[in-house]
């Protein structure tokens, strides 16, 4: 892993990109690396589109601002591509993903990305309400997040998850969102 990664993740309010956000820098810090996880938002009520950041090191991180240039971005809803600059300061190697049935490359067409990023797509949405019976697609997002980047250890992120998941719902839940990010990791498919 390079020695800093940044994620920038856009949702609509209620999708659980800042709860994502903040278990993939948990599930860092485990890891013994240096994680940081903040929102970006103000009083919006759900629905309303939203920014969270998580930056992984393997040394300790000395900035504390909102994400300009990150490596990753993940998009929780595929509707925010026509209202928000998703790809904005992405790095010339970096990578999109989008939670959508579209193909990649496809929503490649739609966004200003540099030559040598990429762009996977997951139907995240589709696949939380087949597995938890709602459409809140951070998990199965995780999962392709994993699977593309390697950014934190999928075990490890299922322990935490569980562990997170545990103190408000049973087994059944955890087994639900397990089979979530399993498939998303599965699914994801890049241009």
């Amino acid at each position: 892993m390079q020695q800093l990664t940044e994620i920038r993740w856009h949702a609509r309010a209620g999708q659980g990109a800042v709860t994502a956000a903040k278990v993939v820098a948990e599930t860092a810090l485990a890891a013994d690396q240096y994680p940081q996880a903040m929102p970006e938002y103000g009083p919006e009520r759900m629905g309303a589109p939203i920014k969270a950041f998580t930056r992984i090191s393997s040394v300790p991180i000395e900035i504390h601002c909102n994400i300009e240039n990150p490596d990753i971005v993940v998009v929780l809803d595929d509707s925010l591509l026509d209202i928000v600059d998703v790809a904005e300061g992405l790095a010339d190697d970096g990578i999109v993903i989008v939670n959508t049935c579209t193909p990649p490359e496809q929503v490649r067409a739609k966004l200003k990305i540099p030559q040598g990023a990429r762009v996977a797509c997951v139907d995240a949405s589709g696949i939380a309400l087949d597995t938890i019976k709602r459409d809140i697609p951070n998990t199965p997002m995780v999962g392709a997040l994993i699977r593309l980047t390697g950014v934190v250890d999928m075990d490890a992120f299922k322990q935490l998850l569980a562990k997170n998941l545990s103190k408000k719902f049973g087994q059944e839940m955890i087994d639900a969102n397990w089979a979530s990010v399993d498939r998303a990791y599965e699914e994801v498919t890049v241009a």
